[in-house]
């Protein structure tokens, strides 16, 4: 096991102990997340194909995508920065990408031609994120709005919390000053991702929030708007996960990717100066559904019987 993986799993292992509660069970904790964090490693997708690319122009009433060439006319660009999930990987065409479906709502909303351009890349983490804006920044003027998702790639490559919301909130100052306004997506809710065995997936998800909640931070220190993904997603997946991921059980599916963008849609009008004067939607709680809470009670149970079991 490479030194990445075993900081994974000590990680990991240390958030379990402190969740389960059960003094003297950090050794039972590191064996058994061992054996789960290899079974996730073979559920959670080593993708390498790419997501359909939707690059263009579009607008309203299905217009597009035109091929963007550098004399074409638009209103907007809204260009996409992050991970596999803002490229769209797990759609089957463009049309049910993020960026394509942002695009056109975007179009619909305000009558307006919009380019869509995507920097995102598959497998990427918060240490791409620069890479990323460099290559905006060569390519051209920068966009008229930003829309970030990063962060799952974060948890499972055991990136530190605080050094990922750094990295994302210098990426987010970048793109303000450059003249993009900037909203992100933070970090999703991977409690949704049931091929994650238990407690493994409880304890993925806690340092997912909190991982979410330290890019909310640094993304408006950076200028930019957050969205809280993890907090509005969450219970529709969990609902319907057989409808809203895709065949890789991972990645979101076009229901999946329609209902982010539907979430995304009114910062970015409002962002754009497009919203009205009408109280943007509040965000609700997060969901506590995403929690199978009953697996912390029989996980004490387990540590305790195996505990005694090793004692005596």
């Amino acid at each position: 096991m490479s030194a990445s993986r075993r900081r994974v799993v000590r990680d990991l292992a240390a958030a379990s102990v402190a969740t389960v509660g059960t003094a003297g069970a950090g050794w039972w904790a590191v064996a058994f997340l061992n054996g789960q964090a290899r079974h996730a490693r073979t559920v959670i997708p080593h993708r390498t194909d790419n997501a359909p690319n939707g690059d263009g122009i579009y607008g309203p009433a299905g217009l597009g995508p035109v091929r963007y060439r550098r004399d074409d006319d638009h209103d907007l660009h809204l260009m996409v920065f992050g991970d596999s999930t803002a490229a769209g990987l797990g759609a089957e065409t463009a049309d049910e990408t993020p960026g394509v479906q942002l695009t056109r709502k975007l179009a619909d909303e305000t009558g307006r031609r919009i380019r869509l351009s995507t920097k995102a890349i598959v497998g990427a983490t918060s240490r791409s994120l620069t890479g990323q804006v460099d290559a905006m920044l060569i390519a051209g003027p920068p966009p008229d709005i930003a829309i970030i998702l990063i962060g799952a790639n974060d948890v499972t490559s055991a990136s530190g919390i605080r050094a990922s919301a750094k990295r994302l909130g210098a990426a987010v100052r970048r793109l303000e000053d450059s003249g993009a306004r900037v909203v992100v997506g933070t970090c999703p809710d991977l409690g949704v991702v049931a091929a994650i065995p238990q407690p493994l997936r409880t304890v993925m998800r806690h340092w997912g929030l909190r991982l979410a909640a330290a890019q909310a931070a640094a993304t408006r220190a950076g200028g930019g708007t957050p969205v809280p993904l993890a907090d509005l997603l969450a219970r529709e997946f969990l609902a319907a996960p057989e409808r809203m991921l895709s065949s890789d059980n991972y990645h979101p599916s076009a229901a999946g990717y329609e209902l982010a963008a539907q979430i995304l849609l009114p910062e970015v009008l409002a962002r754009l100066g497009e919203w009205g004067t009408g109280p943007l939607p509040d965000p609700p709680e997060v969901s506590a559904i995403a929690e199978d809470n009953k697996w912390s009670t029989r996980a004490r149970g387990l540590v305790s019987r195996t505990a005694q079991r090793w004692s005596g």
